[in-house]
C-alpha cells in the first residue's frame, strides 16, 4: 500500500525526549516500512525515518529559538502539504486530531484519524456532531466514552519499540514515576504512596517553567504549592527527564512504576514501556488503566492511595517475566501495525465486515511480509 502518515509539526519524529504521539507515529511508520509498504511521513524536517520524509516545517516548532508565540498557522501548512499530494496515496493516516477532519471529509482518498488526546472536554461535543462521518481510531475503549456516537472504526492500542527496553528478572529497590508534573498525573500521590510504603521514589520528569501559557502556569503552581514541599521532606529523588538507555535503565531497575493519574488517560505509553522491562505498574483506576494493566497479573489497579500502598507490599506476587510477555503480545510494533493494516484494508474495501473494537486483542495474525521477529533484551542479574 501507498500510505501517508501525517504527524503534527511541533516535535520531531521520533522525539528527542518527551513526545508520546510522535513516538507512536515513528514506531508505526518504521514497522509499516519493514512490512513492505510504501510509506511517506509528513512531519518536521528534523525527523529521522526510513520512510520518505515530506517536511511540513523545517524544524520541529517546539525547538525553535526564539520560541514561537502562535503555532496555529502551522496546522494549515501541514494540511496544505498533504492536500497537494493526495493522489500519491492509497490511504492517509492522520494524527492531527480534529484539525484534519475537513481533509478526511473532502479528500479524494480515504483519510483515517487516530485520536491521541482526551475527548471529555465540552467543546468537543460540537466538533464530533459536525463530523459524524469521519473515520476515527481510538487508542483505548475508555477514550471513546465522552463521545460514544462518533464514527469510531477501531480501537488499536499503541505499540512500542520493544528492542529499546531490557527485561530484568530482578525486582529493584525503588518505585518509579515517569511523566509530566501536572495535577492530572498525580505526582503528589506517588510521593505519599512511596513514603507510606517505606520505599524510595525516583522521579523522572521535567520541572515546569513559569510561562504566560495558562496551562503551563497551572503546572508551575502545582509544582510550587504541592510538589516542592513534599520533595523537601526527603525519600523522593528528582532526576529530571530521561530518554533512550537512561529511560530503559530507570524503568527496568524499579520495583514498580507508580501511575496515580487523576484524568481519563487515553492510553499511557509509559505503562507499556515499564511492562517491556518486566516492571509491574501500580495505578489508579481511571481512563485506559484497566485496559492496559491486568489487575494481579501485570500490576495492580487501585481505587485510592491506601490501596496503592497495600499493592506495593504485594509486588512479590507478580511475575516480571509475565509482564514482559504481555508487552510483547499486546504492545509490539507488529501487533499495532497488523491491526492498522487490517483497518486500512477495510477502509479501502468498504464491503468488508466491521472489526471488533480492539483490533489486536488476541495478538496479531500470522503475517507473510517482511516484519522482523521481536527480540528480547535480557539483563541477567543474580539475587543477593
Amino acid at each position: 500500500m501507498r500510505i501517508a502518515q501525517v504527524a503534527p509539526p511541533f516535535e520531531s519524529v521520533p522525539p528527542a525526549a518527551y513526545g508520546g504521539t510522535e513516538r507512536v507515529v515513528a514506531t508505526l511508520t518504521e514497522e509499516l516500512v519493514r512490512r513492505g509498504h510504501e510509506v511517506t511521513l509528513f512531519a518536521a524536517g528534523d525527523s529521522q525515518t526510513s520512510a520518505r520524509l515530506e517536511p511540513t516545517v523545517d524544524k520541529a516548532l517546539w525547538h525553535c529559538e526564539p520560541p514561537l508565540k502562535d503555532l496555529n498557522p502551522f496546522w494549515s501548512m501541514t494540511l496544505d502539504a498533504v492536500w497537494g499530494k493526495l493522489d500519491d496515496f492509497d490511504i492517509v493516516h492522520s494524527h492531527l486530531d480534529y484539525w484534519g477532519y475537513p481533509l478526511a471529509r473532502h479528500g479524494r482518498v480515504p483519510v483515517v484519524t487516530t485520536l491521541h488526546g482526551r475527548l471529555d472536554l465540552p467543546e468537543l461535543q460540537m466538533v464530533y456532531r459536525r463530523f459524524p462521518d469521519v473515520p476515527l481510531v481510538s487508542i483505548s475503549d475508555a477514550q471513546r466514552r465522552p463521545v460514544p456516537w462518533a464514527n469510531f472504526v477501531a480501537t488499536i492500542h499503541h505499540g512500542i519499540e520493544l528492542d529499546q527496553f531490557t527485561f530484568s528478572p530482578r525486582r529493584g529497590d525503588y518505585l518509579a514515576f515517569l511523566g509530566r508534573i501536572s495535577p492530572d498525573k498525580g505526582l503528589d500521590t506517588a510521593i505519599r504512596v512511596a513514603r507510606q510504603a517505606g520505599m524510595p521514589l525516583r522521579i523522572a520528569a521535567r520541572k515546569p517553567l513559569r510561562h504566560d501559557d495558562p496551562n503551563v502556569r497551572a503546572d508551575w503552581e502545582h509544582y510550587r504549592q504541592d510538589i516542592k514541599p513534599l520533595l523537601e521532606r526527603g525519600r523522593a529523588t528528582f532526576i529530571g527527564e530521561v530518554a533512550g538507555d537512561e529511560k530503559d535503565r530507570f524503568l527496568r531497575d524499579a520495583a514498580a512504576l507508580l501511575f496515580p493519574i487523576r484524568w481519563p488517560e487515553p492510553f499511557g505509553l509509559v505503562m507499556a514501556e515499564a511492562l517491556a522491562c518486566g516492571t509491574p505498574v501500580v495505578a489508579l483506576r481511571d481512563g485506559s488503566v484497566p485496559e492496559v494493566i491486568e489487575d494481579g497479573v501485570t500490576g495492580f489497579v487501585c481505587s485510592d492511595e491506601d490501596e496503592m500502598v497495600a499493592a506495593v507490599a504485594r509486588l512479590d506476587e507478580l511475575d516480571r517475566a509475565r509482564c514482559r510477555a504481555e508487552a510483547e503480545r499486546r504492545f509490539s510494533p507488529t501487533a499495532m501495525a497488523a491491526a492498522y493494516e487490517r483497518l486500512y484494508d477495510r477502509l479501502l474495501r468498504p464491503s468488508m465486515p466491521a472489526a471488533r473494537s480492539i483490533a489486536q486483542v488476541d495478538g496479531p495474525p500470522a503475517h507473510t511480509g517482511r516484519a522482523a521477529p521481536t527480540k528480547t533484551r535480557v539483563l541477567q542479574a543474580s539475587t543477593p
